[in-house]
């Protein structure tokens, strides 16, 4: 799982699964949100703005959440649509 406060301008550290580092900052990345991850080190993130942040937990979640998770964060957004 991740650990990351959601205040802009800050680096942030997110301990994610050695697998899934790479594709989340591939992810990260496209988005244009400012990252660095090291071999065998954790991944790093700073955060800009609330936007960023917001777009960074919905990146972790698609790594992290179980598959009934992800079922209800799909359900509940086209409830509001």
């Amino acid at each position: 799982m991740s650990t990351f406060n959601q205040r802009p301008d800050t680096c942030e550290i997110l301990q994610v699964s050695c697998v899934d580092r790479w594709l989340v900052y591939k992810r990260l990345q496209e988005l244009d949100i400012d990252c660095w991850c090291e071999a065998q080190k954790p991944l790093q993130v700073n955060l800009k703005n609330t936007n960023e942040a917001n777009q960074l937990e919905s990146v972790l979640k698609q790594f992290t959440a179980n598959r009934h998770e992800l079922v209800q964060l799909l359900q509940s957004c086209w409830e509001v649509t």
